[in-house]
């Protein structure tokens, strides 16, 4: 993979098309903002999304997407869930039909219920060429080297050991699994479970209250990643636990501070004003649908779903939480 696309010019495109330029290889970054492309080019950091992080000089941004996308050996998937089936409407004609596609967003689409790796099948075939990244990693700390490890999830062998071998750095281990439904479920989830933490480090109900959320937070995540097609014992790795200890407790993340937002008493269009998109917001109506359909149980999910639609407060969300049913650890539901 000497030349490679990444498709998405926010802080996590930037940060992945750094991480490859250092790897030694061509990065075109695509944003569909020419102002901003010509910005990158120019001043070689992305101010909007990742200041204080230089573009090293394999990084080529530019708005053409038929630039970006010409002859690549391997296309990074960094636009959010909600763009992503119209990009790849876009795209689709300009890729030959082995490029491989790595897909970093989280989340899923809504109003189909799918998850990503599922829409990119539908728009671009089903024998397409794909993995998914995903795990513990905040786009400014890969930007900068910090040591990391994700997993990256494939159908197919092959794919997920190339993706591995061709993305390691001496600071970012991969892993690799079989497992593409419990690796999306879990980096789509753990967004929900983070607006809540945001609520509870929001309302200043200290560090028990954090980690029975973050652990029943898990409990529930695994029984939809199962519902899904998923193993719970992905859950337990790097794209579950991994993904939603540092979401959850990280102060780089987006979906707690919309949490925090939220029990400070702003309105959700206040939080959102000026921030780059919180994948949770979006997920926590599909993650609610989807335990719907499931008939699987998420009272947190379920929370934060009627505190963003304005239906309960976060505080009343809490006690609604706390005043459920007791019973065993070990339930199902």
């Amino acid at each position: 993979m000497k030349e490679v696309a990444v498709l998405g010019a926010g802080s996590w495109g930037t940060a992945l098309g750094i991480h490859l330029a250092r790897l030694g290889k061509s990065v075109r970054l695509w944003g569909r903002d020419p102002e901003l492309m010509t910005a990158l080019r120019e001043e070689r950091c992305n101010h909007n999304y990742l200041p204080g992080a230089m573009l090293p000089p394999g990084v080529f941004p530019t708005a053409s997407l038929g630039c970006a996308l010409d002859k690549v050996a391997c296309v990074i998937w960094a636009i959010p869930s909600h763009a992503t089936r119209d990009m790849l409407r876009l795209a689709a004609p300009l890729l030959a039909s082995d490029t491989p596609i790595v897909s970093g967003t989280k989340g899923f689409e809504v109003g189909t219920l799918l998850r990503i790796s599922e829409v990119i099948q539908q728009e671009l075939g089903s024998t397409r060429p794909m993995a998914v990244l995903s795990g513990p990693c905040f786009s400014a700390e890969l930007a900068r080297g910090a040591h990391t490890a994700v997993v990256v999830a494939s159908h197919s062998s092959v794919v997920a050991k190339t993706v591995q071998q061709e993305f390691r750095a001496p600071y970012l281990r991969l892993y690799v699994s079989d497992d593409v439904p419990g690796v999306e479920v879990g980096g789509a989830m753990k967004n929900v479970i983070a607006i809540a933490a945001g609520v509870v480090d929001g309302l200043g109900l200290g560090p028990n209250a954090l980690a029975a959320l973050i652990t029943r937070g898990l409990a529930e995540i695994s029984r939809l990643a199962s519902a899904l097609g998923g193993r719970r014992e992905t859950l337990a790795g790097l794209s579950g636990l991994g993904d939603l200890i540092l979401t959850c407790t990280g102060g780089l993340s987006r979906n707690c501070r919309v949490g925090q937002g939220l029990a400070s008493g702003k309105s959700l269009s206040e939080i959102q004003s000026g921030m780059q998109v919180a994948e949770g917001v979006r997920t926590t109506e599909v993650g609610v649908m989807l335990g719907e359909r499931h008939s699987v149980d998420l009272p947190i999910s379920t929370q934060m779903h009627a505190v963003l639609e304005g239906r309960i407060e976060v505080a009343s969300a809490i006690e609604e939480l706390m005043l459920r049913r007791q019973r065993a650890e070990s339930d199902a539901v």
